[in-house]
């Protein structure tokens, strides 16, 4: 087996991401074992849920979503956020200690009561999975008399 020096590219970024994982499950194991979510409905699949979107935003693999992260989340959930906005999300979800949102951070506000501004957008991103209200194709001939 080639040592993680002998490692490039793709290989080194697959590595990179199956340690992430790693960790990010760890941590799951610490919320599934703690009292106070044992009532939560569904927790092994809402901590795999989170595992995947918080891992899909975590752009520098660092463990941490940074405010590229969340500019590109929020971009990609169709609703782009100034950056002013994006570190009072931060904020709000970190209690303003950091500029970062760990992944116990983001479980603790998903899992929670209160609801943050992105545990709201997080939420309606999968709702709206499920359905797409934009139509296929181009948009339909109109002459002069239909128009309002």
């Amino acid at each position: 087996m080639p040592s993680n020096q002998d490692l490039q590219g793709g290989k080194t970024f697959g590595l990179l991401k199956a340690q992430q994982r790693e960790k990010l499950e760890e941590i799951n194991k610490e919320f599934m074992e703690d009292q106070k979510y044992r009532d939560e409905e569904d927790l092994p699949e809402k901590l795999d849920s989170f595992k995947n979107k918080y891992a899909e935003f975590d752009l520098n693999d660092q463990g941490d979503i940074d405010m590229m992260g969340m500019k590109r989340m929020m971009e990609k959930l169709g609703v782009p956020k100034t950056h002013l906005e994006m570190k009072k999300m931060i904020s709000e979800v970190t209690g303003g200690v950091s500029d970062t949102i760990n992944y116990r951070d983001f479980v603790k506000m998903m899992l929670g009561k209160r609801s943050a501004v992105l545990k709201l957008v997080m939420m309606f991103e999968d709702k709206a999975n499920g359905s797409s209200d934009k139509p296929d194709g181009p948009p339909p001939k109109r002459d002069i008399t239909s128009l309002p």
